[in-house]
């Protein structure tokens, strides 16, 4: 499509010379009048250029000039302005004003089309930008949107996927409960008291760079999953109301086996090595391993025992001691707080005991909160532990 130039100047003498310049290459319009030449820079189709005498019979050419410049209709069409004047002083004004050149007078015709036609290419190039621009803007705005939808979907999909794991793992953890004679709290109560211990944990400075939020997260979550062996333990054994024989003892000192081995079997199932998998392998293997290296199955000791396992020996015996079985009674508070204590370098990792012994009055209020005869508190509780 041809472009469009309107032409302001009331000579006759020289809009006979633009028009025979320009003619062959374009579409003019043309005003003598200033307000005449507004009138036409506004009418659409928009001239494309504009040439503009500086000297007009009813309006100065700057004043024009001001006039397109303040309009956002015409704002952006390129103005040269066509003078006799040719110092210094007028053309920084006229530039100043938003016009992209100056034409001496009397015009040129090879200088006027190379002014014009090089214009007219930055005015191209100029709206192929701001095309560019815009739609450059409006992939962004697309790909931010689209990005923040499926940001917001994989978000829900990982929340889901975490309370998916959390309620996985608590199931799996009153599944073994429900075979031994002790009742489905004892998992509340373990995963609050481990929490609990790595709240206390986390900010030590010989944590605080090896072990991550997420890891922390991972133990106590985990924490239900320390008996789920039990599963492999016959009834006549595991619930047997008095002290176990030698060999009843030795088959019962399986379940860290086969809890670690049937974890193993569910991971390999699934074709991947979950994070909470491991760590509740660790878990459920090295709970019963001592700190002196006296404890089960393989005798272990020291800090080759996983951290987790570790944190649950303690969470574990102190549950055992306080609650009720039928074969025992419930131990005070205190006293399982001595046998902690006690344990500390034997039993347990000494730095666990301290940390322990820190959060004494924790693990009271978290027996208190979960007691096997507030059955209605469990619900609330167990929500509040998975979010």
């Amino acid at each position: 499509m041809e472009k469009m130039i309107l032409l302001v100047d009331d000579d006759p003498a020289v809009l006979e010379i633009l028009k025979k310049s320009l003619c062959p290459y374009f579409q003019l319009r043309i005003a003598t009048l200033g307000l005449k030449g507004l009138e036409l820079a506004r009418l659409h189709p928009l001239p494309d250029l504009i040439l503009l005498d500086v000297r007009l019979p009813d309006m100065h050419g700057y004043e024009i000039c001001r006039a397109l410049k303040q309009d956002a209709l015409t704002a952006a069409i390129p103005v040269i302005f066509l003078s006799s004047h040719s110092d210094v002083d007028n053309i920084t004004h006229g530039l100043e004003l938003g016009a992209v050149d100056y034409v001496s007078k009397p015009v040129a015709t090879p200088i006027l089309l190379a002014r014009v036609k090089t214009h007219l290419r930055l005015r191209e190039a100029g709206d192929l930008l701001r095309g560019q621009n815009i739609n450059l803007e409006l992939l962004v705005s697309q790909r931010t949107s689209d990005l923040e939808a499926r940001t917001a979907e994989l978000e829900a999909r990982t929340t889901e996927l975490q309370l998916s794991q959390d309620l996985t793992i608590v199931a799996l953890g009153t599944i073994a409960e429900t075979r031994d004679n002790e009742t489905g709290n004892h998992i509340h109560r373990t995963r609050a008291y481990v929490k609990a211990m790595a709240g206390r944990l986390a900010p030590l400075q010989r944590y605080r760079d090896t072990v991550t939020r997420e890891q922390w997260t991972q133990i106590w979550k985990s924490a239900p999953l320390h008996d789920i062996g039990k599963v492999g333990i016959p009834d006549h054994i595991l619930l047997k109301p008095g002290k176990l024989t030698a060999e009843e003892f030795h088959i019962m000192q399986r379940h860290p086996v086969i809890g670690r081995d049937a974890l193993h079997a569910a991971s390999k199932r699934m074709g991947l090595e979950f994070t909470f998998l491991s760590v509740a392998k660790e878990i459920a293997y090295g709970h019963h391993e001592r700190w002196d290296g006296t404890g089960y199955p393989e005798g272990i000791k020291g800090e080759a025992i996983p951290l987790a396992a570790r944190m649950m020996a303690i969470a574990d015996v102190y549950d055992a001691m306080i609650s009720k079985r039928v074969y025992k009674p419930a131990l005070p508070h205190a006293t399982a707080i001595d046998a902690i204590r006690d344990g500390r370098g034997g039993h347990f990792d000494p730095s666990l005991v301290d940390c322990f012994l820190e959060d004494a009055d924790e693990f009271r209020c978290i027996a208190s909160r979960f007691s096997d005869e507030v059955e209605e508190a469990v619900e609330t509780e167990e929500a509040a532990l998975v979010l």
